[in-house]
């Protein structure tokens, strides 16, 4: 799961790229506001979650959100900031940010909230994520088909958690590379092909289906 942090402490910043790279998140971590106003305005930016730090260089957190929001722009927002009055989470909420977290938290907070704006973005009330017989829960890394677990790498876990994100809808060989890997990581040039046979191997070539010169897709076993 691919998400952007914006935040201008180095420490911070390093420190929130390493926990949530050991839950298993792409992490693309930007500095300034400007940059991430760029990078958000890309058309290859799908990101699950927005964390932002309102404290930033050039453009500020909050001037950021009231524009992302200006634009139609969707994407779940967390903010992440030290600023605790109840004023600046009042401005923060009304501006369309989606939750608000103070600092210093604890990861496995920030990890829960990531995982509930996820769930109401996609409109699900359940952590389990359901097609068919097939059953994921992204919190614990489990998955399960036709009701038994079946066990999967963190690799092919995230390439399965990309394609039920949006179940039925065809997703390129670079848009699941987008999803797996974030910025700066290197990426061997048959590295998707590899964990995309893997993952067909497991669960079946028919429930996740090759859509022939175009991409890949979850079908309803």
């Amino acid at each position: 799961m691919r998400v952007l942090l914006v935040e201008d402490d180095a420490m911070i910043g390093q420190a929130l790229c390493q926990g949530l790279a050991q839950e298993r998140f792409s992490v693309d971590w930007l500095r300034d506001g400007v940059q991430a106003q760029i990078a958000l305005a890309a058309p290859s930016a799908e990101y699950a979650v927005l964390l932002l730090d309102l404290g930033l260089p050039r453009l500020s957190g909050l001037d950021l959100l009231i524009d992302l929001r200006k634009c139609g722009n969707a994407i779940p927002v967390l903010i992440l900031t030290a600023r605790d009055a109840v004023s600046d989470r009042v401005a923060g909420l009304n501006s369309g940010a989606d939750d608000y977290l103070v600092k210093p938290f604890e990861l496995e907070e920030l990890v829960a909230r990531i995982h509930a704006l996820i769930r109401r973005s996609a409109g699900r009330g359940s952590l389990d994520i359901e097609y068919g017989e097939l059953r994921m829960n992204p919190l614990r890394h489990e998955v399960w088909l036709h009701g038994k677990a079946v066990e999967l790498s963190a690799r092919e876990f995230a390439l399965l958690h990309a394609l039920l994100e949006k179940p039925g809808a065809v997703l390129s060989r670079t848009q699941l590379e987008e999803r797996l890997y974030g910025w700066g990581q290197e990426i061997a040039s048959n590295a998707v092909d590899v964990h995309l046979h893997n993952l067909r191997r497991k669960l079946g070539a028919d429930i996740v289906a090759n859509v022939r010169g175009v991409g890949f897709r979850v079908a309803k076993p």
